[in-house]
């Protein structure tokens, strides 16, 4: 498995500075699996409320569920997504799309939490590894000056797919309960994996010779990578923590609140719908103005639109447009990260370099939920829960600028 299949290298745009239709295919191909993993992920947010009741569940135990495929994303990013920069990006995606759909269905016939909690954690570790492939593959394949941009067109498919998941959780999820959401999921993935047979395609930069030298981790840190890479670390688990966080527990928040479950799921749906608008947003501005600088203000924006969430109450219709922009910014400016990522690092080091920071960040993503969990059986007030979780926002967005001066520091 040292090479990758002749029939699918394709050499990527970027040298010739356009869109042709084979780099559009797979920016397309991207894109749906970024929406597949949106809906696998965020599924559990929709459809908590209901396992909750079913299976009696407090916030904590909640939580762990919640973060059990947020543990599986660390492992599937520091260990399972540097094999492609080693074996190919193709044969990776296809291996692990095929697992992830296994196990979802799987999931759906769950009869204890030790059950959901291994599932959840294999899905995890699954969608880890396909995130930062499709990152390396939207940018490989990105005309010159465009890549940024293309990997946020990329990454939006993934709060896209969150809020169709959502739309059909608000129908469903009341009349048929939690299994059939996880089992139709599963399902969809079955009926795209021939899709995705057909369109993935593997980049000529990963020749044998590139490979033997890609898969060792010390080549992030070259050519003076190592001070914006540990930013980009930080940056990432930081702003996982606080999406996480939000991501995870608004649906079971505004049920809390008094709202019925359908309403409770639109709110999620529209945080999901903001990120979709918010990632494109962001990805347009950054390739006008500088993804650092852009990213640094969506996400100094997003901790002042948390903490305004949690403080001023509000009607239901206002509720929900808020919801909506903090979607844009959390989500918009926090997507940002891995067009930033795909900027750090040269094709032959990027699945490794996009993956370790995935997966170092995804810390966050497992601490948030849980943290979360815990500071609501502590009885923390919607309004301390959002200042708290306004901080690491802040700390991500100084962290992206640093990125953008290591960056410049290397010219």
């Amino acid at each position: 498995m040292s090479s990758v299949a002749i029939d699918h290298e394709v050499e990527p745009t970027a040298a010739i500075g356009r869109w042709t239709v084979a780099s559009m295919l797979v920016l397309a191909s991207s894109f749906i699996l970024n929406a597949l993993d949106g809906m696998d992920i965020v599924i559990m947010s929709y459809i908590a409320p209901v396992l909750a009741a079913d299976w009696d569940l407090d916030p904590q135990r909640l939580g762990v569920v919640f973060s059990a495929s947020l543990a599986g994303m660390t492992v599937g990013g520091l260990v399972i997504a540097p094999l492609a920069d080693r074996f190919g990006r193709r044969p990776l995606i296809l291996i692990v799309l095929s697992v992830i759909t296994v196990t979802m269905i799987a999931s759906g016939f769950s009869r204890a939490i030790t059950e959901m909690v291994i599932a959840r954690f294999i899905i995890g570790v699954g969608i880890g590894a396909i995130l930062a492939c499709v990152t390396a593959i939207a940018a490989d394949f990105a005309p010159e000056g465009q890549r940024a941009f293309a990997v946020s067109l990329a990454i939006s498919g993934y709060p896209l797919g969150a809020v169709l998941t959502g739309l059909a959780s608000a129908t469903l999820v009341p009349v048929h309960g939690w299994r059939p959401m996880l089992i139709g999921a599963g399902c969809i993935s079955f009926a795209l994996l021939p899709i995705m047979f057909l369109t993935i395609r593997e980049s000529r930069n990963l020749s044998a010779a590139a490979t033997g030298k890609a898969f060792r981790l010390r080549r992030v840190f070259e050519d003076r990578r190592l001070w914006p890479t540990l930013s980009l670390w930080l940056g990432i688990a930081m702003g996982f923590m606080t999406f996480y966080f939000v991501v995870s527990w608004i649906t079971q928040l505004a049920t809390v609140a008094g709202l019925p479950l359908n309403r409770a799921i639109y709110a999620g749906a529209l945080f999901n719908l903001g990120g979709f608008l918010g990632t494109i947003f962001v990805g347009r501005l950054g390739a006008r103005y500088g993804l650092p600088r852009v990213t640094f203000f969506t996400m100094a924006a997003a901790a002042i639109l948390l903490t305004l969430f949690g403080a001023v109450a509000m009607p239901l219709a206002a509720t929900l447009g808020m919801a909506m922009l903090m979607g844009m910014a959390t989500n918009g400016g926090f997507n940002a990260f891995y067009g930033l990522a795909a900027e750090l690092y040269p094709a032959e080091v990027r699945s490794t370099g996009i993956g370790w920071a995935m997966g170092i960040g995804r810390i966050g993503a497992v601490a948030g939920p849980l943290l979360g969990g815990v500071l609501m059986q502590g009885g923390f007030s919607l309004a301390a829960l959002m200042a708290t979780f306004a901080v690491p926002v802040l700390i991500s967005a100084v962290a992206a600028l640093c990125i953008g001066l290591g960056n410049r520091g290397k010219g």
